[in-house]
């Protein structure tokens, strides 16, 4: 297989991982916000008194849901502009 047909097949597969891997963090976020607003307006319902130190637990715990989509992110960029793939490609085929 000639090389550029090679790198072009790597870049194709890296850019199909970097879409899902943004969509599966995305979709996994949203399940997560789903289930902790509901939780958090039945938690309410049940005890309106106990309502400031929910919403500080919610808010607290949506800070830590949003931190997994933003890694995904940042490893998805990082396989997009710097593949390491590729430069293993381009390295093996010099040798």
């Amino acid at each position: 297989m000639e090389l550029t047909a090679l790198i072009a097949d790597v870049q194709g597969m890296t850019a199909i991982a970097v879409g899902l891997l943004i969509g599966m963090g995305a979709m996994g976020t949203a399940i997560g916000f789903g289930l902790l607003g509901g939780r958090f307006l039945e938690g309410i319902a049940r005890q309106p008194e106990m309502a400031p130190m929910l919403q500080v637990r919610m808010f607290l715990v949506a800070g830590l849901l949003d931190a997994v989509p933003m890694i995904g992110v940042g490893i998805a960029l990082f396989f997009t502009f710097a593949n390491p793939f590729v430069g293993a490609i381009q390295a093996a085929a010099g040798q």
